[in-house]
């Protein structure tokens, strides 16, 4: 039996707050119930008993003959402890609380709703809600409306899990216009026990769900999430709206990865790596469910298209050109039978241009003939209104070669009056119709992305042997004097300790020592101050870069103390560090940023100076794969200067794949690192490595104290 069983295939209903008073929602639970026709019992709760909706009303559950699965509740929030008592002495396993007056009320609230919880699980009942509309299924046998929206529901193959309530009873009144249905219906609300991932397990296997979408404000165990739906989306589409993009976890940040990070990237990472489908409007998740409401997932990227009117058709061909798809190329065979019942004047190569005379008949030869093609992976059939040809005959015929072969998506774009779209909501339609390309290209995008991540491996999180002992000796060392940011020096050898390639260097205290180092590194070299009181070094000039001689050398670091001295800030000064010069000109950057909700996220990108101006970077949650590694780098527009642009050697792309692994291993293994840059990772001219030239990582005191004793 499944998890939710009781609550969304429930034999018996008990409607606690049921009313004779109309427009209550109590009153409003009921009417819906016997208007959409619930299979099973339904028993109406009152204290003063009577006749509700032509049923016998009891005064409590306790009174009811029969045994009661659910119980949707919708009485005052002060009556509901009590309610939840009762419930439990009847046997009811199952609850969706309407009534709302919890923790989105404030403290009192908060306390109420704790209270709740703990009788949830001390009675083992699984709950919907508080402060929620309910929940539909619209499964024949079951047939339940237990929500107070104005409208019936529509019958289709979605499960949809909304937080906002008033939001969901909107949907639910637009399905017909859209033209689309829902399965099941849960609206979360405060989610004190039954969530998003609640939902998403208990659909996984259920036939009747074909897709999953969304609507969150937030992610309540990240963690949890991501194992769950990178499982089921490979078995099924699942769709999210995430709401509350503005930045709000990054102002505090010190590093550059800090500060670009913000929590609505980390909400983007974490949905990317589960593979779910991220839409920013609800316009948008609802074309996309009608897309694969009506859709084969394709087996390829080729798009053919086929037009009335050589305009839009261009602009389609732009359109899956941006998303990365590929024109098909025309077999010669298919495109001799177009010639055979095509004008002359019509084009048979992509896009099929039919001309403005193309008749109904020339519209259903010309998508069979294309259809049929094996290079032909997904279509796009454009219709503009000429010479009296009729919309929806023109519909009703594609509908019907699609039918015929329903192993390939087909798109229709028909640039006309609004009425056939409110036409088509009245008909049983078998493909997606909208009213510009762009809009079916994006359509076509998303099949083709839900394709990708089915044929995605799954990656492996690597371990890698490292010096821990090492690590957090000297991450320690900095905990124990206090300082939550360790020196330049300490952070180049914790990451030296992981395996993460850096500059050969030393560690110099005197101009004496400082010369020794560069004499066993070798010329040209770098030097670096580390201060314990200063972390932007080049404001002070405590970076001298291209030192070519034992001279040279001495003559920096006599003027480094000098303009310490005389901005009195010698006393923080530990040192020198000498570094060997790589010579390179592309600097990447990669790192580690803490989200407070989401963990430790990756970050990789476009370094040095232009990272905050140019901001070309990505994020991915840790722990990563070494997939996600591979993704990560390619994803970013600098990864064109690392396959070696110009005539540059190209990059090591294996190395620095592994440098973000190890990386990540870094931040399991030493969780309270708050953040940690890399900048710049600089590519070698010479051998294509990336080198850390510089690091710094910062701690969360109080936690690393716990944890290093």
């Amino acid at each position: 039996m499944g998890i939710l069983d009781k609550i969304m295939k429930p034999r018996s209903i008990a409607v606690v707050g049921a009313s004779t008073k109309e427009h209550t929602i109590g009153s409003d639970i009921m009417k819906r119930l016997l208007e959409f026709k619930f299979t099973g019992d339904i028993y109406p709760i009152n204290p003063k008993g009577g006749i509700i909706e032509g049923l016998q009303a009891y005064t409590s559950v306790l009174s009811v003959p029969g045994d009661i699965d659910l119980a949707i509740i919708a009485v005052n929030a002060k009556f509901l402890l009590d309610t939840i008592d009762q419930c439990n002495q009847k046997g009811i396993k199952g609850l969706c609380v309407i009534t709302a007056g919890f923790k989105e009320t404030g403290k009192e609230g908060a306390e109420l709703e704790k209270a709740l919880v703990a009788k949830i699980h001390q009675y083992g009942m699984r709950c919907v809600g508080p402060n929620c509309l309910g929940v539909v299924n619209t499964l024949p046998e079951i047939s339940m409306d237990g929500c107070f929206a104005e409208s019936i529901p529509e019958r289709g193959h979605i499960g949809f899990v909304s937080q906002s309530g008033a939001l969901g009873g909107g949907i639910l009144n637009i399905l017909k216009d859209l033209n689309l249905g829902f399965a099941q219906f849960i609206s979360i609300g405060n989610q004190a026990d039954v969530n998003a991932e609640t939902a998403l397990e208990y659909w996984e296997d259920d036939e009747d769900v074909h897709q999953i979408l969304l609507y969150m404000e937030s992610i309540q165990n990240p963690a949890n999430f991501r194992q769950l739906a990178s499982r089921i989306s490979k078995k099924k589409p699942i769709l999210a709206l995430k709401a509350g993009r503005s930045a709000a976890g990054a102002s505090a940040a010190s590093s550059h990865t800090g500060s670009l990070a913000g929590a609505d990237k980390a909400a983007n990472a974490l949905l990317g790596q589960s593979g779910v489908i991220r839409e920013y409007s609800l316009k948008n998740l609802f074309a996309t469910a009608k897309v694969f409401a009506n859709c084969p997932i394709p087996r390829g990227d080729r798009v053919a298209i086929i037009t009335n009117s050589g305009g839009p058709g261009i602009m389609a061909t732009d359109a899956v050109c941006e998303y990365g798809m590929q024109m098909a190329q025309l077999s010669e065979e298919t495109k001799e039978k177009l010639r055979s019942f095509l004008p002359a004047a019509a084009s048979v190569k992509n896009p099929v241009d039919m001309i403005a005379s193309a008749p109904i008949e020339h519209y259903k030869q010309t998508l069979e003939t294309v259809i049929a093609d094996d290079n032909v992976d997904m279509i796009m059939v454009i219709y503009l209104p000429f010479l009296g040809l009729k919309d929806i005959d023109v519909a009703k015929a594609v509908m019907e070669i699609k039918a015929q072969h329903p192993h390939k998506p087909v798109i229709g774009v028909f640039m006309t009056k609004s009425v056939f779209f409110t036409s088509l909501s009245d008909m049983d339609v078998n493909m997606p119709f909208f009213m510009y390309a762009e809009e079916a290209a994006d359509g076509l995008n998303r099949l083709n992305q839900q394709r990708l991540w089915i044929e995605r491996p799954e990656g492996v999180v690597k371990k890698f042997d490292v010096d821990h002992k090492k690590a957090k000796e000297i991450i320690a060392k900095s905990v124990n004097e206090g300082r939550d940011q360790l020196t330049t020096r300490e952070s180049i050898d914790v990451l030296d300790a992981y395996g993460i390639r850096v500059c050969k260097s030393g560690f110099a205290k005197s101009e004496q020592e400082a010369v020794m180092i560069a004499d066993s590194i070798g010329y040209p070299v770098v030097m670096k101050m580390t201060s314990k009181t200063t972390s932007h070094k080049t404001d002070v000039g405590g970076v001298r870069v291209n030192i070519q001689s034992p001279e040279k050398l001495r003559a920096e670091y006599r003027d480094l103390i000098a303009k310490l001295t005389e901005k009195g800030l010698l006393e923080g000064l530990e040192g020198v560090i000498i570094q060997e010069m790589v010579k390179g000109s592309r600097e990447m950057v990669c790192g580690i940023a803490t989200d407070p909700q989401y963990g430790p996220m990756l970050m990789f990108g476009l370094g040095g100076v232009f990272i905050e101006v140019m901001k070309d970077v990505t994020f991915r949650i840790a722990p990563i794969t070494d997939i996600d590694a591979k993704e990560m780098i390619k994803s970013v527009k600098a990864y064109k200067l690392l396959e070696g642009a110009r005539g540059t050697t190209p990059a090591q792309m294996e190395q620095i794949e592994e440098t973000l692994l190890r990386l990540s291993q870094l931040v399991a293994d030493f969780s309270f690192i708050d953040e940690l840059d890399i900048n710049p990772l600089l590519i070698s001219e010479k051998t294509g490595e990336g080198i850390a030239v510089d690091g710094r990582i910062k701690v969360r005191m109080q936690e690393a104290k716990e944890t290093l004793g």
